[in-house]
């Protein structure tokens, strides 16, 4: 059970919380920090579907004593002066997010950033919200597609973290924005800028992050919803069928994934004469290891290496206004019901009525208690 601020305090001011959720990063880019990251994802039962006694073994056995200084060694390469990429940037986001639902709402409203796996945790993200007075609480993951891994991940650790309250609070969630037009809209800009700026390349690709083929055989969505996205960005754009394709990265293990591959197409593009590619990679709502090291480095070093000039990588859409806006579109509309009456208060009527709500709590409990009437015997 959660024992720290009481569940519930006159005082408070009513307010609804979002709760803006990514997978996470380590704390730090060496082996310690590594170690104690990756042990904590690939513990995930959604993560990795296999026994848990076999995993186990191979977790501790065979990665954890060798995986961690080599990741260690990839996250140096995209690590800033400010910390890890996708944390620097999940912050940015977390500020404009709350800035633009302020600004449209007018009411308290409070957005926290909590990690999947690493700092600030899904808990420390929801204690948060709790601290302020949120009784309704918006999940948000910023996964544009559904996956298990990752969106019902997500609401795994929520459901964890709330089940020790003793006052839950009412709570919506988010599967997904993969055709949302407000974010097809933002990724079709990113693409036009630079080609604009810079000319059109000879082919597109869009990669996305994998899973098993075994979990999309299950019943999984989420290579469906990624093919639909990049259709929809395609047509959004007015691009011929022939100018772009869907591929996969970031394999794990031994077993088949869901192809094509990103690296193997990629060399393919190549050798077969195409002497520009464009790549983007619009699972991802912000640039991290997978996009800036995975992707702008070692993609780029197959495709020149197997004869192709020019491989240009399109940034993921970080905090860029027009991607923020569709977020907070998204936003608002699962928001609908809790921002309308009384949600319409201002944050001083909310503040007056919590203080109204704290006297007449008062007084109730400084009357004398009524002599026992017998009701209900």
């Amino acid at each position: 059970m959660y024992y720290g601020r009481p569940d519930f305090q006159h005082t408070e001011v009513p307010a609804v919380g979002v709760l803006l959720a990514n997978l996470g990063t380590p704390d730090a880019p060496d082996s310690p920090s590594l170690r104690r990251y990756l042990r904590e994802f690939l513990l995930d039962p959604r993560v990795i579907e296999i026994p848990r006694l076999v995993w186990w073994t191979i977790l501790h056995l065979v990665i954890l004593p060798t995986r961690p200084a080599k990741s260690a060694a990839l996250y140096r390469k995209v690590w800033s002066k400010e910390g890890s990429p996708l944390l620097v940037i999940s912050r940015r986001q977390a500020a404009a997010l709350q800035e633009i639902l302020r600004r449209d709402i007018g009411n308290p409203l409070h957005v926290a950033l909590g990690m999947r796996y690493g700092n600030p945790s899904v808990r420390a993200g929801l204690r948060e919200l709790e601290e302020k007075g949120c009784r309704r609480i918006l999940i948000l993951p910023l996964y544009p597609q559904y996956a298990s891994v990752t969106v019902g991940s997500t609401f795994d650790a929520v459901a964890t973290e709330l089940s020790g309250w003793r006052w839950v609070p009412e709570l919506r969630t988010i599967n997904g924005y993969h055709d949302d037009p407000g974010y097809i809209r933002s990724l079709a800009a990113s693409l036009r800028e630079t080609w604009d700026k810079e000319g059109l390349p000879e082919k597109l690709l869009f990669s996305f992050h994998g899973i098993p083929q075994r979990y999309f055989d299950a019943g999984d969505p989420y290579f469906c919803q990624c093919h639909k996205l990049a259709r929809l960005t395609a047509e959004e754009l007015g691009l011929p069928r022939d100018f772009w394709q869907v591929s996969f990265q970031s394999l794990f293990g031994k077993e088949e994934w869901i192809k094509p591959y990103t690296d193997k197409t990629v060399e393919a593009m190549a050798r077969s004469g195409i002497r520009s590619l464009d790549v983007i990679c619009p699972g991802f709502s912000a640039d991290c290891l997978e996009t800036l090291e995975e992707m702008d480095e070692q993609n780029r070093e197959i495709f020149l290496h197997a004869g192709g000039e020019r491989f240009r990588y399109i940034p993921c859409l970080n905090d860029r206004p027009d991607h923020m806006r569709a977020i907070a579109d998204v936003t608002l509309r699962h928001l609908q019901g809790w921002v309308e009456a009384p949600g319409a208060w201002s944050e001083e009527q909310a503040r007056t009525a919590a203080r109204f709500s704290a006297e007449r709590a008062a007084a109730f409990k400084a009357a004398p208690m009524p002599v026992d009437s017998g009701y209900g015997r």
